[in-house]
Formats: structure tokens, C-alpha cells, sequence
């Protein structure tokens, strides 16, 4: 059954506490779905997800692209009366409709960079959606301050660039009221989404840090969405982001995504580290392409840096090429060398570094002085706070200091620009610099250095400027903490950190000889102008398409409250298994093969008293005594203490360390099922294994009779599982000649005889039960881990064969929702022994008494 969500989830998320600015009730946009049923009220929380089972009837390629902000400007008219809209060239999610097909249409959902009076926003939303296809989230003044430069500017982008809040005016300490605004905010943002979305046919690309748990609001509403999420800043390492209090819910709310994105390698190995540490989740790479499951799904991760938008760049080049700009700059900087640096106003870009680093350069190479120049373009910060003002009074500091020690009359080294820069005017910068000079101490991408090298490419049409004659050079000098560094091969790395080995760089730019300048320029127009920002839109969205091709093929459950809410998807056949079901046809069979795993099938993995409870002794005595049943416990325990638990079940067949020992009866003695009783293969392992536990702290070796086991559940997950995976390949190699099989589980590495596996135990049971004319009719097998698939495996196979009659009544069961190769389901080991209960009762006993010897009838 489907689960129904939770109450409130800002509640849930942070403790009771008031809903924050109620806006007004208001008018919503027409909603056009084409789901069966009724559609509930948007503010109703308990509202049951969407997840149907009818496909769509009108088939629209369509995708809902979300951010922060609206590619649109807004500006008042001139009377005072309404708002007038134009879209926003310079916006990224503009420019990405280029790569997406040409028939699909795109709708934006975000908020507006100017505040609309309540009274207004009706008229504003109708009139964006009819003509920009845009819907505005418009946000409560109290929810926008701590919404944006409460805890995405306080919290998120400060961590994010590695500043921990080490004091309370260093960063800011972490504030739960700023994080029920960005909750509050997220669940806006879903509600706008929501009103416009056709949940069937639709895709959704949320955009940036902004509104990393939006994903959990419409995966709650729409179980099969198809949605994909791009991160445009960096992700930390693990141990930066693990400072984060809501650290987890935040990864929870990403991973009911389809697809994530990043820019690097970097930020997606941080990203999957939290979830392996945090979260115990490993990734695996198929065919190229990097996965997470995570409760049945696949959850993929994309690693694509973004790019540029090549026709506008080009465009506004021609268009200053014929205004007097460029020329004005050329004359202004003649003789002289131009670096160039363009950055926010932000602590994280490093201007001032960079301001040093050219002081280094004058000092240590003073044929510069009097010829080289730094321009600085610094746009306005987005952000504000202490920090900031501080990093603008050293920035200030040093241009005055500089230009005081080596300026001259008609020379001024720095050339401190501090207001806005349209990108005609900073494409005109771009043309006169020899260098382009980004000391960026964290950055998430970057994208200057590549506008830089198109505009040196300049254009190919005629009547563009003479620098598109003639060979093209530029020198890049570039941070290696930032995005595009790793996709510039031909720039000169930099640790901005260190002044002067950035001084040195910028000296070894302007120095180089103009082939090689030539070479590394081609070489970086090359790939900038083949990854442009439509190769990154169209590769994003076709992964996004293969990610969720199997959606509509799946049956899902939402479970989980609150930041918990995940959904399962399961095969279309997979279902819970029906007590009532099982009984009837348990009463109908006549030859009953019943299989039961014990750890976490019939004892919880958390209990730590795992002896079985009176109860459990009851219902598999009677089981076992029923003479139409064969009934095994087919575990990885010793014999010992299988044997001693259920010494008092007579009839009850034990298959031990995964079926090297079996017995079918207390009567009985144990018997070997490997192909070796020679064990010498062990003082070969165990002393590879010593080596492994002494190097790993937290790892330990479980010795059984028939089996070695490395266990590494306790140890750090990253090293635990790369000192797995070097265990393996040791041990295969060392034991290559020896008549054993080394595999890898879940947080173990074991190595045991061949031929031995649950699988072989299930098969020799009903193979012996065939031979003795006693063919099942009905098979139970339940388990709950990788070594039970081995049977749910073998039972097909064993059909086939004709072990098992094609009439046979099969019931493999799996514990818990999850991938398997069982048909059936039950939640947990209570549900099981409520199941096997009812076996129990409808039971046949023999007419004989246990207790050992036989008794009068």
C-alpha cells in the first residue's frame, strides 16, 4: 500500500514550531493534468502522491526548468502603472533551451529579482506565463531575507567554499530559523511547480543550492517524476560537509532526484563519499556511467562542466568590434601589456591574492614596471555581511598602495574598475588583454577564462576587428581550485595561495614566445567552442532521459516522513506476499518444501541476543512435524549453535555456514556438502587477513569450521571497502590453485570451499525430495540477503530441469522493499513469523510425540 505522507513537513523538519508568513490565499494557474482522479488541494500536505498507473493521454515533450531566479528582468513602467518584462540574454537557463529538442517546450519556474506587490502578482503571474511561458514563485518578505541571505549566503555558500563558522562573526553559526525559511521557500517553489506540472509526460531540471530539497516536495506529490538536479557550485569534502547539522536531510532531499549533476570529478567523488559515510551507500560504474541505488532506484550522477553561449559571445564581439570602445582601449593600453582579471565582488575570488601577486611581479621583474597592467573588473557582490566589507578595504588598500610604489605619470599598474560592467564593454577587455589572470581560492565553475578565448578568437565573418587576422594567441593564468581548470590543459595552474609562485606564472604568460602562446590558445578554443553551453544542456537531458526510461515500468511506494521520504521502486511483479493466499494453497499441497534463512529473516539483525525466541521454537516445531513438510534452516551460523538452538525441533532439517554441513534431522547425523574436507588453504588466507585487520582499525576475522570472513562494517567506509577490494584481488591471487571461492558481500570478504552456497543446498533438497517420490508441490523459501538469491535462483532453474513440476505452487519472499530475485515481499522478521504462524495453525501434527521417544497414540 502506499504510504501517506506526513503532517507538515516544516514541523517535522524542525521541531512544532509556527508556519512561517502565510501568504494570502491566492488565485492559482490553470493546472492542466492528465492523471485520473481528483486532484487535491495544493496546501494539503496529506495529499497522496500521484503515482498512476494509466499513461497519459496527450503525449507532450515538455520540460519544467527551475532556479532561484526568473530569466527574465522586470522594471516598472515609466507611469508607475504595471511592470514591463524582457528576457534576460545573460541568463544561463536561457541559453541552455539550445540544446534541448526543438519541438520540446520549456517552462520556467522562479522568482523575480523585484518585489511585486500582493495585489499585482495574479495580473504578473498570468501575464508571464502567457508571454514568457514563466512562473514566478513570489516569496514573503521575512522568508526572502533568511531564505537567501539567511541561509543560502550564511550557510550553504560559505561551506560550500570550505569557510566553517568557526566563530559567530566568522560565517555566521548555524541558525535553525534560517533553515525553516529555506524549507519554507523550497516548499513555494513545489506548490508553483506543482499547479503547472503534467506528472506523467514532464521533465524537471532544478537548478543550484538555492533549492536543494525541492526535490523531496514533488517527489512526495509525484512518485515516477522524471527530475534531474545540477549543482553550479562546488560540493566539499565530506569533512567540511559533515559539519552541516541538516547535513542528511539535505543529501536525502538530492537522492529523490533521477540525476545529478556537477561540473567536476571532485565535487561528484565529495558528493558520493557523504553518501557513502553518511548515508552507507556505495556507487557503482556501468558501462561508463556512475550509479547509486538507493532503495531500487537508480540514482545517476553527471559530471559535465558547463560552457558558454558561443552565438551571443560572437554577437556582442561584432557589435564592439564597430563601436569605439575597443579602439579607445587599444589606444589607452598602446605599449603596454594587458592582464585581466573579471570576478564578483566575493571573499572566495581572490582579487586581493591576485593584487599581490602583480606587486610580486613588478618587484622581482622590473622590466614590467611602466609596461604591464592589471585591469580588475570587480562586479557588485551579491552577497553582504562583514567578511565582505573587510575583503573590499584590503582590496582598496592594495590598489592604492601599488599603484603609489610603481605608478608613474600616464601609468597606473592597477586599473581598479568597481561598478557594473555590461558584457560589451568587458568583451572589449577581453580583446586588448594578453592574459587573463583568475585566482579564485574556491570556485564552482568559472566561465571567464572561456569568454576570454573566444573573444581572442575573435569573429570569421569580414569587417570583424584585425585581431581576427592573423595568428590568435591568449595566455591563461588560473586557480587550480576552480571548475574549468581541469578543462584548460594549456593554462598555467596556479595555488593562488602562494604569491609568489602566481607572480612568476603571470611573468612566465606574458614572457612566452607567440607560437606556444598560439598552440594552447587553439588548443583551449578547441574544446570551449565544442562544449558549449548547448552540448552541456543536450548531454545533461539525454542522460536524464536514460535514467528514467524505466520509470513507468515500475511500481513505487513513498515511505519515510519527513527529509526520511524516499521511494522504493520495485518490478511490476514484485508484490507482498498475501497470508490468506499462502494458507489456501498450503492447505491444498501435498509435498511441502519450506526454507527459511535465519539472521534477519527469522531474527532481527538488530537484535543482539540472537538465540530464537520460544515463540519462533513453537512454529517451526510444528512445521517441521507437519508429514507433508521438509523444513530447513539454511544459514551462515555454525553448526553449533544452529544445532544447539533448535535441538528441541526434532524434524528439522539444518543447513550450516551455507550448506558445507546439512543434516535433516536431530537423528541425523551432519554431513559434508563441499567438494573439500581439506582445510590447508587456510593457513595461506589468515595470515593475508591478519594483515588486512592489523592495517584497518575497526575490521575483525570471523572463523568458521568450513570458512574465513573479514568483516570491515566497523572501519572508515572509504578505506573499509578500498582495503576490501585489494583483500580480494590478494586473495585471489595467493589462493589462484586452491580449491576455494573468494567473494565480496556486504562490508565482508569471505573465502570457502567451492561448490558450496545456499543455492546447492536448495538444490539437493528438492532433488532428494523428487527422488523419494515426494516431488514439492508447494516451495516456501524466505531470505533477506545476497547469499538468499542464490535459492530464489536455483528454484527457476530447478523447474527447468523438471526437478520441480511446472504446477508447483512457489513462494520466494525476500525481507524488506528491495531489487530481488523473489516474486514475494514481507517488511520485516515480525511479519514473517506472523506468517509461519499461520502455516503453523493450519498444520497437520504428527500423530507421535517429540520429546524423543515415541509416545501411545
Amino acid at each position: 500500500m502506499m504510504s501517506r505522507s506526513y503532517t507538515n513537513l516544516l514541523d517535522l523538519a524542525s521541531g512544532n514550531f509556527p508556519v512561517m508568513g502565510q501568504a494570502r490565499e491566492k488565485k492559482r494557474l490553470p493546472r492542466v493534468m492528465t492523471v485520473p482522479g481528483v486532484i487535491s488541494e495544493l496546501d494539503d500536505d496529506q495529499a497522496n502522491s500521484v503515482s498512476s498507473d494509466v499513461p497519459s493521454s496527450v503525449i507532450q515533450d515538455r520540460i519544467i526548468i527551475v532556479a532561484n531566479q526568473l530569466p527574465v528582468k522586470a522594471k516598472r513602467r515609466p507611469d508607475n502603472k504595471g511592470w514591463s518584462f524582457s528576457w534576460d540574454d545573460d541568463s544561463l537557463l536561457l541559453q541552455l533551451k539550445d540544446g534541448l529538442p526543438e519541438e520540446m517546450e520549456v517552462l520556467y519556474v522562479g522568482s523575480l529579482k523585484v518585489d511585486v506587490d500582493p495585489n499585482e502578482q495574479d495580473d504578473v503571474s498570468q501575464l508571464l506565463l502567457d508571454r514568457f511561458k514563466c512562473v514566478p514563485a513570489f516569496l514573503p518578505p521575512d522568508i526572502l531575507t533568511k531564505f537567501y541571505h539567511g541561509f543560502c549566503k550564511q550557510h550553504l555558500w560559505p561551506l560550500f567554499h570550505y569557510m566553517l563558522p568557526f566563530s559567530a562573526n566568522h560565517g555566521g553559526r548555524f541558525d535553525r530559523s534560517l533553515w525553516e525559511a529555506y524549507v519554507a521557500a523550497n516548499k513555494i517553489f513545489s506548490q508553483r511547480v506543482i499547479e503547472v506540472i503534467n506528472p506523467e509526460d514532464d521533465y524537471v531540471w532544478i537548478h543550484d543550492y538555492h533549492l536543494m530539497v525541492l526535490p523531496t516536495f514533488l517527489r512526495r506529490r509525484f512518485n515516477r517524476l522524471r527530475m534531474g538536479f545540477f549543482l553550479h557550485s562546488p560540493f566539499p569534502s565530506s569533512e567540511i560537509y559533515r559539519t552541516l547539522p541538516v547535513r542528511e536531510e539535505i543529501l536525502k532531499a538530492l537522492l529523490n532526484s533521477d540525476l545529478i549533476g556537477f561540473h567536476t570529478f571532485d565535487y561528484a567523488r565529495h558528493f558520493l563519499s557523504c553518501c557513502s559515510r553518511m548515508l552507507g551507500l556505495e556507487y557503482q560504474s556501468k558501462r561508463g556511467y556512475i550509479g547509486l541505488e538507493y532503495y531500487g532506484r537508480t540514482i545517476g550522477i553527471k559530471i559535465m562542466p558547463v560552457g558558454i553561449h558561443m552565438a551571443q559571445i560572437e554577437s556582442v564581439l561584432r557589435l564592439a568590434d564597430k563601436e569605439w570602445r575597443v579602439g579607445e582601449l587599444k589606444q589607452q593600453f598602446e605599449g603596454k601589456t594587458v592582464l585581466l582579471g573579471v570576478d564578483d565582488m566575493d571573499v572566495f575570488k581572490g582579487v586581493n591574492l591576485k593584487l599581490l601577486a602583480m606587486e610580486q611581479l613588478l618587484k622581482q621583474h622590473p622590466k614590467w614596471q611602466g609596461r604591464a597592467v592589471l585591469v580588475q573588473i570587480t562586479n557588485p557582490a551579491r552577497g553582504r555581511g562583514k567578511d565582505l566589507e573587510e575583503i573590499q578595504a584590503e582590496i582598496q588598500a592594495s590598489c592604492n598602495r601599488i599603484n603609489d610604489t610603481f605608478g608613474q605619470p600616464g601609468y597606473d599598474p592597477i586599473v581598479f574598475i568597481d561598478r557594473p560592467v555590461s558584457l560589451s564593454e568587458r568583451v572589449a577587455y577581453y580583446t586588448v588583454a594578453e592574459c587573463v589572470v583568475v585566482t579564485a581560492v574556491r570556485d564552482g565553475m568559472n566561465l571567464t577564462p572561456y569568454e576570454y578565448i573566444v573573444c581572442r578568437q575573435g569573429v570569421s565573418e569580414s569587417g570583424s576587428s584585425s585581431e581576427s587576422s592573423g595568428p590568435k594567441r591568449s595566455m591563461l593564468v588560473v586557480s587550480e581550485f576552480i571548475g574549468c581548470s581541469p578543462s584548460l590543459s594549456g593554462a598555467i595552474r596556479v595555488n593562488p595561495w602562494n604569491i609568489e609562485a602566481t607572480a612568476e606564472a603571470m611573468n612566465e604568460a606574458i614572457s612566452m614566445a607567440d607560437a606556444e602562446k598560439q598552440l594552447r590558445h587553439e588548443k583551449h578554443y578547441r574544446y570551449v567552442s565544442s562544449h558549449d553551453v548547448a552540448f552541456w544542456s543536450r548531454s545533461f537531458f539525454q542522460d536524464m532521459e536514460r535514467t528514467c526510461k524505466e520509470h513507468f515500468r515500475r511500481r513505487c511506494w513513498g515511505i519515510g516522513l519527513s527529509f526520511g521520504f524516499r521511494v522504493v521502486a520495485l518490478d511490476p511483479n514484485f508484490r507482498k506476499l498475501s497470508i490468506d493466499h499462502i494458507v489456501s494453497v498450503y492447505l491444498r499441497s501435498k509435498n511441502r518444501a519450506i526454507l527459511l534463512d535465519y539472521d534477519g529473516t527469522v531474527m532481527p539483525q538488530t537484535s543482539h541476543n540472537k538465540t530464537p525466541s520460544s515463540e519462533v521454537i513453537s512454529i517451526i516445531n510444528t512445521l517441521s512435524g507437519d508429514i507433508k513438510n521438509t523444513v530447513f534452516v539454511v544459514s551462515g551460523r555454525g553448526r553449533e549453535s544452529l544445532g544447539k538452538w533448535f535441538s528441541p525441533c526434532k524434524k528439522l532439517g539444518i543447513a550450516a555456514e551455507h550448506g558445507y554441513f546439512m543434516r535433516w534431522s536431530t537423528s541425523d547425523e551432519w554431513e559434508i556438502c563441499g567438494q573439500t574436507i581439506e582445510f590447508g588453504w587456510k593457513e595461506i588466507a589468515e595470515p593475508v587477513m591478519k594483515l588486512y585487520t592489523e592495517a584497518t582499525d575497526g575490521s575483525n576475522i570471523e572463523y568458521k569450521e568450513s570458512a574465513l570472513v573479514w568483516h570491515h562494517r566497523d572501519a572508515d567506509p572509504g578505506f573499509g571497502s578500498s582495503q576490501a577490494k585489494e583483500m580480494l584481488d590478494h586473495l585471489e591471487s595467493v589462493l589462484a590453485n586452491e580449491p576455494v571461492a573468494v567473494k565480496s558481500g556486504q562490508f565482508i570478504v569471505e573465502v570457502k570451499p567451492q561448490g558450496v552456497s545456499k543455492g546447492v543446498v536448495a538444490e539437493k533438497i528438492f532433488t532428494t525430495m523428487a527422488e523419494n517420490g515426494k516431488q514439492a508441490d508447494f516451495v516456501l523459501c524466505i531470505g533477506d540477503d545476497r547469499s538468499d538469491e542464490e535459492m530464489f535462483e536455483i528454484i527457476s532453474s530447478a523447474i527447468s530441469s523438471g526437478v520441480i513440476s511446472s504446477n508447483t505452487s512457489v513462494f520466494a519472499c525476500t525481507v524488506g522493499q528491495k531489487p530481488s530475485k523473489a516474486k514475494y515481499y514481507l517488511d520485516d522478521p515480525a511479519e514473517v513469523v506472523n506468517m509461519l504462524e499461520g502455516l503453523a495453525e493450519a498444520s497437520d501434527p504428527e500423530p507421535f510425540s517429540d520429546t524423543g521417544s515415541e509416545g501411545s497414540l
